[in-house]
């Protein structure tokens, strides 16, 4: 698999990720093993987490596969911290708390270090200088060997970056940012884009299949062995069933006849090759859904099919982002 480098550092990561946001609840440790193998074998190298991924069962269960699966010095491991399970206080960006969540998941994770730590997402509560300050001291102090943010919004990301560029040397620049894109969600095109950009931070997909509904499996119902039919997880593929995404996933099908291959593979090439994208994190519950989505590695879509997916699924995005004297 192709080899990417991560925003403006020399880190270089697969131009596909595995998600592991389901393993330790709907993912159990074999389907696990046969995905994190079949990753391996067919070049991968980013794997993604988070310390509340099934309670951190994810991780512990990354952990128990690593080494004894999977060569540690192989992979390109990344977790995030900031999410708390309180309905009064979505996110602790305070540095006391992000500092005990990663020393929590290097413990689960059977690691001395992260390739990659995240704060996962703004916390409004806390100074962001403070939060970002916790990147620092994980990088200096070698749990973590480069730092980024997820769910930040253009302004955020912005002033996240410009600060840690402000003090080069004392502060570990951003190497990237992990933000929901797909055809189907690309608000992040409107500022966190643009920013990521021109800053020198790397975009990392997370569910660029549209919540899999650019796979094209809920076109005429709801399979009982999907996401859409999970309780966990129904109320997060359910926006995204509405007749905009069906005239978008229309069009990606289309497109997929016409090329021979898959609705999977057309979603997932074009966000794989968006100007700024490093890697789009792919979150399979089986090693047969994984190696469906591997196999995009070969296809690069033309440039009429680009642009006719392009005008299907163009958000909509005025002043400020365009020229008055356009509009």
């Amino acid at each position: 698999m192709e080899q990417r480098h991560l925003g403006r550092t020399g880190l270089r990561v697969s131009r596909i990720g595995l998600g592991t946001l389901t393993w330790g609840r709907d993912t159990d440790e074999h389907d696990a093993a046969d995905m994190l193998k079949a990753f391996w074998e067919a070049g991968g190298t980013l794997v993604d987490t988070a310390d509340v991924y099934g309670d951190g069962g994810a991780e512990y269960l990354l952990g128990q596969l690593v080494e004894g699966l999977v060569p540690r010095r192989d992979l390109v491991i990344s977790t995030k911290a900031g999410s708390v399970p309180d309905p009064d206080r979505r996110f602790d960006g305070s540095r006391g708390h992000l500092l005990a969540a990663l020393d929590a998941s290097l413990a689960r994770l059977g690691t001395d270090y992260v390739d990659l730590w995240q704060i996962h997402a703004y916390d409004p509560g806390t100074p962001l200088e403070e939060s970002l300050q916790a990147l620092d001291l994980a990088v200096s102090s070698g749990r973590a060997r480069y730092a980024g943010v997820s769910n930040f919004c253009g302004w955020q990301l912005a002033k996240a970056a410009t600060w840690q560029l402000a003090a080069p040397g004392s502060r570990t620049r951003l190497a990237g940012t992990q933000m929901e894109y797909s055809l189907l969600q690309r608000g992040v095109e409107r500022e966190v884009l643009p920013a990521a950009l021109d800053l020198g931070v790397g975009l990392l997909p997370s569910s660029p299949l549209g919540r899999g509904v650019l796979t094209g499996k809920y076109r005429h119902a709801t399979p009982a062995d999907s996401r859409g039919a999970s309780e966990h997880l129904a109320p997060f593929v359910e926006p995204y069933l509405d007749d905009t995404a069906t005239r978008i996933v229309d069009a990606v099908t289309t497109a997929a006849d016409g090329l021979a291959v898959t609705p999977l593979q057309v979603a997932l090439a074009w966000v794989r090759d968006r100007p700024g994208v490093a890697a789009p994190i792919v979150g399979a519950r089986t090693a047969q859904q994984l190696t469906a989505a591997l196999s995009v590695e070969a296809l690069s879509l033309p440039d009429e099919i680009c642009r006719a997916l392009d005008d299907v699924s163009a958000p909509v995005h005025r002043y400020p982002d365009h020229d008055w004297s356009t509009l």
